[in-house]
């Protein structure tokens, strides 16, 4: 069974930053990718940024050059710095995890994030 647990949301003004880290448990293979989607009210699900085991990165265009994606191969945990946030940045922020070994798909509980103008 696999576990993603979410830290780190939050209420900030416009132009602040905030931090979200997730920690993945349980029986994961070491090729995975994982990353960060987020989901407004009313809006599909959309993915934000997710980086591979090697370390490649992918960014929504929405967000390139405010948020960084990073993690940790040996604690099984990624973060997203979000800086320089606004206000159509608010919505849930879901951790998922690609096992490209086992082609499964995890996703964390949810953390919301809103940014007031």
């Amino acid at each position: 069974q696999v576990q993603l647990v979410e830290s780190g949301g939050g209420t900030v003004q416009a132009g602040g930053s905030l931090r979200l880290s997730c920690a993945a448990s349980g029986s994961i293979f070491s090729t995975n990718v994982m990353g960060w989607y987020r989901q407004a009210p009313g809006k599909q699900r959309e993915l934000v940024a997710v980086v591979t085991s090697g370390g490649s990165t992918n960014y929504a265009d929405s967000v390139k050059g405010r948020f960084t994606i990073s993690r940790d191969n040996a604690k099984n945990t990624v973060v997203l710095q979000m800086n320089s946030l606004k206000p159509e940045d608010t919505a849930i922020y879901y951790c998922n995890v690609k096992d490209l070994v086992s082609l499964r798909v995890y996703w964390g509980q949810g953390t919301q994030v809103t940014v007031s103008s």
